[in-house]
């Protein structure tokens, strides 16, 4: 008689998160792939006791550029969000040059390198596609200092070697944009990529908060951790040896119940009558905050605290609320951050409906794509 035993359902996708935050980027990860974070990485001590009462089994491996990426437990989704204030429009421009803080993309692709996951999950804010990969001459600086010969790695690329030491790209006339840069390394560690702009508005979200996503996908097998795959430009040595430590493809694994962590969604962008009381409180904004709160499935919270001694300022429940995020997941007070650290939470944080719609949009179509 045949064996008649049930199948054992395959194991949920391993995300490995960086730059985590309050885990917006991983809350849209985990509910498009089915997936579960096994860990993360986040030096903000305060934003990472968040991340651990979300995410109590994950442990967090710090300082992402004190990690050796060989001792690390393998993943299928590698997801981050490296700093933005190099890239930023209101920020530095300075772009990704070494020593800046969006500069740790660097670090992040070395990870990218060492684990070799199947996907690659990124986000980041629009300067992405306008700040040059390293920032523009100033009058003053001086280009030896700024570039010296020395700084060329060994094994640099073709691509990475141009005629002129303030300029990436084919000529300096057109530079190469921070988003080009994360794209053609991305190419070189051998994944294909493509990217999606949106703002908030466009998944019904009364703010505009304009994001880039890139989703990357490797184009090999596997290879062995004891040896990356050949950059661009270097000498292919051979097929690549596929891991065994993986689960299967995540085209063949059934995806497990949703995880809840999230409300359902509501609503749609269709407009929104408001009632006489949203109407009275909110003016001209009542028609946006009916249709987020139908959306997010729970009412506006007070939109600022009053103290006498400072004013009126933002309600952190409020920016949590506009964020689409369930109530206390950064205000619980279990979480000991004060008013200005979950502000600063909250800011630095990823819209997760705004990420479920991205990787949505880019899984089955591809190519890059923008609105807004």
């Amino acid at each position: 008689m045949a064996d008649t035993a049930p199948t054992a359902p395959a194991a949920p996708l391993r995300v490995g998160s960086l730059f985590s935050g309050y885990g917006g980027l991983d809350l849209a990860v985990e509910e498009v792939f089915g997936a579960k974070t096994i860990w993360f990485s986040e030096i903000n001590e305060p934003v990472a006791r968040v991340f651990s009462h979300h995410w109590p089994e994950a442990p967090n491996l710090g300082d992402i550029t004190t990690i050796d990426w060989n001792t690390v437990p393998p993943v299928d989704i590698l997801c981050g969000g490296f700093p933005c204030q190099d890239v930023s429009t209101v920020g530095k421009m300075a772009g990704l040059k070494p020593g800046t803080r969006s500069g740790l993309w660097a670090r992040m692709a070395a990870a990218i390198d060492v684990l070799q996951p199947e996907w690659v999950v990124i986000e980041n804010v629009r300067g992405l596609l306008s700040a040059p990969a390293i920032r523009a001459h100033v009058e003053g600086d001086d280009d030896e200092q700024r570039n010296p010969e020395h700084a060329t790695p060994e094994g640099a690329t073709p691509r990475g070697v141009e005629p002129s030491s303030w300029n990436l790209g084919e000529a300096a006339t057109r530079p190469l944009r921070a988003a080009g840069a994360v794209l053609g390394d991305l190419a070189d560690l051998r994944y294909d990529a493509q990217w999606i702009g949106l703002p908030a508005s466009a998944i019904g979200a009364p703010h505009p908060r304009y994001r880039v996503f890139i989703l990357a996908h490797r184009t090999l097998p596997n290879p062995t951790r004891l040896r990356r795959l050949p950059r661009r430009g270097e000498p292919a040595t051979g097929e690549s040896t596929p891991r065994h430590d993986r689960a299967q493809p995540s085209d063949h694994r059934p995806r497990p119940p949703r995880t809840e962590r999230l409300p359902a969604h509501r609503g749609t962008r269709q407009s929104l009558e408001p009632d006489r009381a949203t109407l009275q409180r909110w003016g001209k904004y009542a028609s946006a905050i009916a249709g987020w709160a139908r959306i997010v499935g729970r009412p506006a919270p007070a939109p600022a605290l009053i103290s006498e001694g400072t004013g009126p300022r933002p309600a952190p429940a409020f920016v949590e609320w506009l964020m689409g995020l369930p109530s206390g997941w950064v205000t619980n007070p279990h979480h000991g951050l004060t008013s200005n650290q979950q502000l600063a939470a909250l800011g630095n944080g990823v819209l997760p409906a705004q990420g479920i719609h991205a990787l949505q949009v880019l899984l089955p179509l591809g190519g890059p794509r923008e609105y807004g």
